[in-house]
């Protein structure tokens, strides 16, 4: 993969992050970001209260969101998977509207589904417009994601969305010129993490259902961070003048050449499903895979 794009994000991001005015602190602690959502007793610190550590067992799982809520940005987290047998297993950190699966939602998801031990981890992102999802696409890693933290992370502007892993683009979501029912850009959202039992569909459709014999299963977070606009009622002053920020300038409206490189070499060789080319299910594709991920 080309190394040139990691370096230029890794400039960006140092630049952007000693200027900003609506950062997060990668060193903050868990409370100056996040409150729990549910299952308090479910969640842990390290003593230094830099790491997180959410658990999930046949009684719950447990889940955090951010304080604030933000229009556009930059949104990232390092994690470190549930490692062996979590087959049924879902952790997933994600971007929302609101607080649990509302009818006219927006999200952006990182959904990383478990597996029998020895089977590759697979994580699945969507996107959703006023309720409307079923925009999946699912990707291979080309590491354990068990084994170390590695870094996930959303840029979000006008333009586009894209997912990126350890600074690799995996997956881009473009907007068009035109007001459309597809693409997010209306609406703050909140960051959100969980980790919850989806056996019923996460592992070969369903077909391995969850060992609770090896529970607790436990994901771990550290080095939250987030460069972007945060909203205020009833309109805050940054969304209207996003050009000023690094998120929404013309070299974050487009992959990169090098970024073009890292992406091609994901499309060759990680997919495992998108949405756009399953004309089963969509025998009329949705308008949105009309546009180019490179342009």
């Amino acid at each position: 993969m080309a190394m040139g794009g990691a370096i230029w994000w890794c400039i960006v991001l140092y630049l952007a992050m000693a200027t900003a005015c609506c950062s997060a602190d990668p060193k903050s602690s868990f409370d100056d970001n996040f409150s729990i959502m549910w299952s308090e007793n479910h969640f842990k610190t390290s003593e230094d209260g830099q790491i997180w550590f959410l658990s999930l067992d046949n009684d719950t799982g447990c889940g955090f969101q951010t304080k604030q809520k933000y229009r556009f940005g930059w949104f990232s987290m390092k994690l470190k998977l549930v490692g062996g047998d979590s087959a049924g297993v879902v952790t997933a950190y994600y971007m929302c509207t609101e607080d649990g699966a509302g009818p006219t939602r927006d999200e952006l998801d990182f959904e990383f589904l478990g597996n029998r031990s020895g089977e590759p981890y697979l994580i699945q992102t969507n996107v959703y417009k006023n309720g409307t999802g079923n925009r999946e696409m699912r990707h291979k890693l080309w590491f354990d994601p068990t084994l170390d933290y590695h870094t996930y992370s959303i840029l979000w502007n006008s333009h586009q969305i894209v997912f990126f892993v350890d600074k690799v683009p995996v997956r881009v979501y473009k907007n068009a010129d035109y007001e459309n029912n597809f693409f997010p850009n209306q609406k703050p959202m909140y960051l959100f993490s969980s980790i919850w039992n989806a056996d019923d569909w996460a592992t070969r459709g369903g077909l391995e259902k969850t060992d609770w014999k090896k529970a607790p299963f436990v994901s771990s977070y550290k080095d939250f961070s987030v460069d972007g606009c945060q909203w205020k009622d009833p309109y805050p002053e940054c969304v209207s003048t996003t050009t000023q920020h690094w998120w929404d300038q013309y070299e974050a409206w487009h992959l990169t050449k090098d970024q073009k490189l890292d992406f091609g070499w994901v499309e060759r060789n990680l997919v495992i499903y998108d949405y756009c080319k399953d004309t089963e299910r969509f025998p009329t594709l949705p308008e949105e895979c009309s546009l180019s991920p490179w342009d």
